[in-house]
C-alpha cells in the first residue's frame, strides 16, 4: 500500500518536529516546513528516513500568502498526493505584559503567523486536494491552544489568534464534510518546549500547586499522539472534533 503524505509546518523543533517523527513512525511519508532548512532541519529529515519514511524538508514562511500555491504544488509534484495537513507552526507573544501596552505591531505579528498564514495555507491545500478524489482517509489537523478558550490577558494576541483558527477550524470542517476530509482542532495545554522555556519557573509552581490536574508539564510528544490518532482515519465521522492535549487543564472545576 502507498503511504500516505502528510504535511507539517513548524516541523523544526517543539511540538512540529514531534508531529512528524510520530507520523512517520505510524506509517506516513512527509514535507515538513519551517522558515529555514537548517541542521536542525537536516536532523529531521534522516530521523523521519531512520523511521521508514520519505521526507524533505521545504524552507516555506507562512505568512507569505503567495507562497503558498507553489508550496501545495511541489508537494504534488513529488509524491502525486497530499493526505493530511498539519497546521503546527505558530509563535507566542512577542511580549508579555498590560492589554493596555499591546503594540499594534506585536499584534499584527502574531495574527499573520498563527491565524491568517495558517487559514490562507489550509485554503491552498483544501483547493488542490477536493480536485484530486482519494479514497484514503483525509484530514487537516489544526494545532491550537487551551488559550483559545482560557484568556491570559498578559498575551492576549496569542489567544485570540488561537481562538479564531478554533473557529476557522469549525468552518472548514463544515466545508469539506462533504469532500469526506476530516478536520481537527488539537488543544495542548501547557507543553514543556522553548515557548515555555522563559516561564517554566512560573508554571512549575503553578502545576505543582494543582493548575494541571495531571500534575506534570505535557509533552510535544503528547500531543503527537493525539495528531496521529487523528490521522490514522479511525476518527473521520467525529470531524470538527475538539482533542484538549492539556492533561486536564482545560476541564472547568469550582
Amino acid at each position: 500500500m502507498t503511504r500516505p503524505v502528510a504535511l507539517v509546518t513548524g516541523a523544526r523543533r517543539g511540538i512540529g518536529a514531534a508531529i512528524a517523527l510520530e507520523l512517520a513512525r505510524q506509517g506516513h511519508n512527509l514535507v515538513l516546513t519551517d522558515l529555514e532548512v537548517d541542521a536542525s532541519a537536516d536532523s529531521m529529515v534522516e530521523a523521519c528516513q531512520s523511521l521508514g519514511a520519505r521526507a524533505v524538508f521545504i524552507a516555506h514562511n507562512s505568512t507569505d500568502i503567495d507562497a503558498h500555491d507553489g508550496l501545495i504544488a511541489r508537494i504534488y509534484q513529488h509524491y502525486g498526493r497530499l493526505d493530511v495537513v498539519v497546521n503546527s507552526a505558530g509563535i507566542g507573544s512577542p511580549a508579555r505584559g498590560d492589554l493596555l501596552d499591546l503594540l499594534p505591531e506585536n499584534y499584527d505579528l502574531v495574527m499573520n503567523v498563527n491565524l491568517r498564514g495558517a487559514v490562507f495555507l489550509c485554503q491552498s491545500a483544501a483547493r488542490r486536494m477536493v480536485k484530486v478524489r482519494s479514497e484514503a482517509p483525509r484530514s487537516f489537523i489544526l494545532i491550537t491552544s487551551v488559550s483559545a478558550d482560557v484568556v491570559s490577558p498578559e498575551r492576549a494576541e496569542y489567544c485570540m489568534s488561537k481562538a479564531g483558527l478554533s473557529m476557522f477550524a469549525k468552518a472548514l470542517a463544515l466545508r469539506l464534510a462533504p469532500e469526506n476530509i476530516a478536520v481537527f482542532e488539537v488543544r495542548p495545554g501547557i507543553i514543556k518546549t522553548d515557548m515555555t522555556a522563559g516561564v517554566s519557573g512560573k508554571y512549575d509552581l503553578q502545576i505543582a500547586e494543582g493548575l494541571v490536574p495531571m500534575r506534570r508539564w505535557g509533552t510535544p510528544e503528547d500531543t503527537a499522539l493525539c495528531v496521529a490518532g487523528l490521522a490514522s482515519g479511525a476518527f473521520q465521522f467525529a470531524t470538527g472534533s475538539i482533542i484538549q492535549a492539556g492533561g486536564g487543564l482545560s476541564i472547568q472545576k469550582l
